[in-house]
């Protein structure tokens, strides 16, 4: 009989993937399971590779669905598991978090609760409106809205709500919005009240409206399709011109490609999400261990009979360093071994790991390795471990033994190509196709050789010439150039942080032109 796992539900917030709190991050990277609402899956980026996951659908399912996924998350558990459920928002907060709790209560099951940002709290802020603001009144009245099964009206005294002092918000859609303000109208609120309405909020795609309870009766009661958004209403909500700040970043609301693995992605995606753009994710490859990982362990344990190590790639570095800490040793074994990092990813990789490279090239194929690091000394007779992935077959092993040196090649990791029949590429394809793609990026050659499997040879010229390409260096650019890309933007420092401010220059002297 397995041992009872435990639950863990834990508020995502309403949508930015940097909104959840520490600790929840740290549970999704432990959990067995993951059961998420679809609004919050940009968060699963935390999750471990293995784990399984299972979509949980919208924030709210009628009774039955509800019933069966708190039935399933409870027999995860018993099987032994750690199970995180992914809440929109906060698990407490107009959500059924509280109805998964008590049933988890009833059948013995363990579980903990991990607070989460309500959509009222986060897309408020992200819109520049502060739900409380001194002389702005003394109460926030939060009111249930899209998260109910339907949408009926909130059951309250609309008399003392309209004339509360302070503050109102409801995460409302469709008809209810429109019906919200007509309440509140008819109940004695003045019609020059300030009122927004914050649709995907906390996004890259956010919108927002901001004017009065009656401009926005009349904007929404002629568009009853619209999606489901915030609705503040409050002389809060004309603050908004003055604190907004969400949808003034530099390349807030663009589109843009990351061609990277999920893996490897993470600091470019970090650094557009930062800059305002919404990162999407090409399904070019994954990433697999070695067929022999027992031989990256080995080097590891015996890390000290080398006088170099060369790194072919930030993931390179990754998994060598994993190797490291998993076995005998810990980093203290690099004290007499020498780094070179093939790109500068590959040394913010080493840095973040409190390691300076002794040598680094500018970006992977444009310097000739050998040579920079035989400037520090002589190879002859020294022995060099290089650490590579398996699709990089690049002529730094022989220009290495050219120089004397003893070279040991090592495969760190391997990677599969994404098959181009895929949904997710199919959906690439679309969007490019249509136009809704602002940028693309690559940060190797190899990258773009893949995108062009993905897409197709034939096409990807043609699709990758109506956006902007955006590569990491020279070498990058003429792999781009090869397949008939006729421009791209090569950043003045070949590194992830130096491709986003390319990237920022360049649309903000699009923006310019056009104003």
């Amino acid at each position: 009989m397995s041992m009872m796992g435990r639950v863990f539900l834990i508020g995502a917030g309403p949508g930015d993937a940097g909104l959840i709190t520490a600790r929840g991050v740290r549970l999704l990277a432990e959990a067995d399971v993951v059961v998420y609402d679809r609004a919050v899956e940009a968060v699963l980026r935390w999750t471990r590779p293995e784990a399984e996951r299972i979509a949980a659908g919208a924030p709210a399912e009628r009774d039955t669905a509800q019933d069966a996924l708190s039935m399933l998350i409870a027999e995860k558990a018993r099987d032994g598991h750690t199970v995180a459920r992914l809440k929109w928002g906060d698990p407490f907060v107009f959500d059924s978090g509280a109805k998964e709790a008590l049933f988890l209560h009833e059948q013995g099951v363990p579980f903990e609760v991990v607070p989460g940002v309500p959509a009222a709290i986060g897309s408020s802020a992200y819109a520049g409106i502060p739900l409380t603001y001194p002389d702005a009144g003394d109460a926030v009245v939060l009111l249930r809205g899209h998260e109910e099964t339907t949408e009926r009206l909130p059951q309250v005294n609309w008399d003392a709500v309209a004339h509360i002092d302070g503050s109102l918000a409801c995460f409302a859609g469709g008809r209810l919005v429109p019906a919200i303000l007509r309440e509140l109208l008819d109940h004695g609120l003045p019609p020059e009240t300030g009122a927004a309405l914050v649709s995907r909020g906390t996004m890259a795609g956010q919108t927002t409206v901001a004017g009065t309870v009656q401009s926005l009766f009349d904007r929404t009661s002629a568009d009853e399709s619209a999606d489901p958004a915030l609705l503040v209403v409050g002389t809060v909500a004309r603050f908004r011109e003055h604190l907004r700040w969400f949808d003034e970043r530099p390349l807030f609301g663009r589109r843009i490609v990351v061609t990277r693995s999920q893996e490897q992605a993470g600091d470019l995606v970090d650094l557009l999400e930062s800059a305002g753009a919404q990162p999407i994710q090409a399904p070019t490859f994954r990433v697999l261990p070695p067929e022999e990982p027992e031989l990256l362990d080995k080097a590891a344990a015996s890390v000290d009979l080398y006088q170099w190590i060369v790194f072919e790639s930030a993931g390179a570095v990754t998994r060598f360093l994993a190797a490291i800490r998993r076995g005998p040793r810990d980093l203290r074994a690099l004290g007499s071994v020498r780094l070179c990092a093939i790109g500068p990813s590959a040394a913010d990789r080493l840095a973040a790991a409190g390691l300076v490279a002794d040598v680094v090239s500018a970006e992977f194929g444009g310097d000739p390795i050998g040579e920079i690091v035989a400037a520090s000394g002589s190879l002859t007779g020294r022995r060099v471990l290089l650490v590579r992935p398996d699709h990089v077959h690049s002529s730094v092993h022989r220009d290495l033994e050219e120089r004397g040196a003893a070279v040991t090649d090592l495969i760190a990791y391997r990677s599969a190509v994404a098959p181009p029949d895929s949904p997710a590429a199919q959906e690439l394809y679309r969007q490019l196709l249509d136009g809704q793609i602002d940028a693309v990026t690559f940060t190797s050659a190899t990258a773009v050789r893949r995108f062009a499997a993905l897409i197709g040879e034939e096409q990807a010229a043609d699709l990758l010439n109506t956006t902007v390409v955006a590569v990491i260096g020279p070498v990058t650019a003429a792999a781009a150039v090869a397949l008939g890309v006729r421009a791209v933007i090569v950043p003045e420092s070949y590194t992830v942080p130096g491709l986003v401010d390319a990237l920022v220059r360049h649309f903000n002297a699009t923006d310019t032109v056009k104003a």
